[in-house]
């Protein structure tokens, strides 16, 4: 069930401090267009279960018969924060999260540029076992270069755990290899 009501966005459409542009940038299959199903599933867009598989944002055919994202696409999110979070310049608790998926292969690098040049952020995305990635800092130098504040996603914890079984210590190490 979705969370908001169109009349909701078009009143948060006349808060400028109220809408933030995202980005979700990262090297090829960290989890990007995964995340991005989930954030969706949060608004109430699609259904959690479907998350991750559902590729909401892979709208062409080709991108969903090659299980890659080729073009950036878009959605607008509605998200309300508790009233002790609100940032000064806001108005009111509500937000328009306009969320774009970009695609990690190199080949659609320009695809990057064109999202992150509309972007207010980025979330980084790494996958926790593999750890950044050639592309990784590729796309997070784009991001610096345009002048998007990054932020730092570590991403498939549950590989660590299940496939690699580390222990707490262990987890932990490698976590930290993976931010530093």
């Amino acid at each position: 069930m979705v969370n908001f009501t169109i009349q909701q966005i078009r009143e948060i459409m006349n808060k400028k401090n109220n809408i933030r542009n995202m980005c979700v940038i990262a090297h090829v299959d960290h989890g990007k267009s995964t995340l991005t199903d989930s954030l969706i599933a949060e608004a109430g867009i699609i259904a959690g279960a479907k998350a991750g598989e559902a590729r909401f944002t892979d709208t062409r055919e080709d991108e969903q018969q090659r299980c890659i994202t080729i073009k950036s696409t878009g959605v607008s999110l509605y998200y309300e924060i508790p009233k002790d979070k609100v940032p000064g310049d806001a108005d009111g608790n509500a937000f328009l999260v306009n969320l774009i998926d970009s695609p990690g292969h190199v080949d659609f690098s320009s695809e990057v540029t064109a999202a992150l040049r509309v972007s207010d952020g980025a979330l980084v995305v790494v996958d926790s076992v593999e750890g950044v990635c050639v592309q990784t800092e590729t796309v997070l130098r784009q991001a610096l270069t345009e002048r998007i504040r990054p932020v730092l996603m570590v991403n498939k914890m549950d590989r660590q755990l299940l496939e690699l079984q580390l222990d707490m210590e262990e987890l932990y190490q490698s976590v930290s290899r993976t931010i530093e």
